[in-house]
C-alpha cells in the first residue's frame, strides 16, 4: 500500500475479504479460464510453468479487461450512470473470445446477483433492466462496502489469483506447498496489474489473447476434464 493511500476502515476492509474469499458461492472454482487447456497441451506442466502461466495472464489479458472494467464500473455504480455499466457489460460480453468464457462470466454473473440481493433489499431495483456479467455485479458489491476502485481492485484480483492457483493444483497437479508459492508471486504481481488496469484508457481496454483463446475453444471439447473452462 503506498504510504499516502488511506487505510481502508475495517468494515470496508472486511467486506472485500468476504468478496474475495473462495467460500464465496458463485462457481469460481469449477473454471480454470484456460489453464487446465494449458496443461493438456504441454504449456503449463510443473509449478514454474503454470506460474509463468498465470503471471502473463494476469498482465496481458486480466488486468487489461476484467480488472479495468472493475474499476470503471465501480466509479459507474457511485454515479449511477446506467449506460456506462450497459456498455461496460456489452464490452465484456463482446470481447470473450470463446463460448465457454462467455458462460462463465454470465454464471458467475447472476450467482453473484443472487448473492447481492440477500445481502442488500434494493438490489432487485438497482439492476433492473440489467443481467450483469460478473465484473459488474462485483463492482456493486464493491462500491457498496464503500472500497475505492484501487482497493476494490486489488480484491477481485486476489480472488481470482486464488481460483487460478486453486486449478493448477488441481490440473498439473502441484502439492500445497508450491501452490502456496506460486500465490506468493502473484501477490507481488498484483499491485502493478491493478495500477496498470486503472490507468488504461477505455479505448485502450482489450482481451486480445489469441493463443488463450485457441486453448479455451479446444477445452471446449476436450476428452477428459475438471473444469468448466
Amino acid at each position: 500500500m503506498s504510504a499516502t493511500r488511506a487505510a481502508a476502515p475495517a468494515a470496508t476492509l472486511l467486506g472485500l475479504i468476504w468478496l474475495a474469499s473462495p467460500a464465496l458461492p458463485i462457481g469460481g472454482f469449477s473454471y480454470s479460464e484456460g489453464l487446465e487447456a494449458a496443461v493438456d497441451a504441454g504449456h503449463a506442466g510443473n509449478a514454474q510453468q503454470a506460474g509463468d502461466w498465470i503471471v502473463d495472464q494476469l498482465h496481458l489479458a486480466f488486468a487489461r479487461s476484467d480488472l479495468a472494467v472493475v474499476g470503471a464500473a465501480l466509479q459507474a455504480w457511485g454515479a449511477d450512470d446506467r449506460a456506462e455499466l450497459a456498455a461496460l457489460d456489452l464490452w465484456l460480453r463482446s470481447t470473450r473470445e470463446s463460448a465457454e468464457f462467455v458462460l462463465q462470466t454470465e454464471q458467475m454473473g447472476r450467482s453473484m446477483l443472487e448473492w447481492i440481493k440477500l445481502h442488500h433489499a434494493d438490489a432487485a431495483d438497482a439492476f433492473a433492466g440489467l443481467t450483469p456479467c460478473y465484473p459488474i455485479a462485483y463492482a456493486f458489491a464493491a462500491h457498496r462496502t464503500g472500497a475505492t476502485p484501487h482497493d476494490a481492485c486489488l480484491a477481485f484480483a486476489f480472488g481470482w489469483a486464488e481460483n487460478m492457483v486453486a486449478a493448477a493444483v488441481k490440473a498439473v497437479p502441484l502439492g500445497q506447498s508450491d501452490g502456496q508459492r506460486m500465490l506468493g508471486r502473484l501477490a507481488l504481481e498484483i499491485p502493478a496489474a491493478v495500477d496498470q488496469a486503472l490507468a488504461l484508457p477505455p479505448d485502450a481496454r482489450q482481451s486480445f489473447s489469441p493463443m488463450l483463446a485457441i486453448l479455451s475453444s479446444r477445452h471446449e471439447t476436450q476428452y477428459s476434464r475438471l473444469f468448466r473452462s
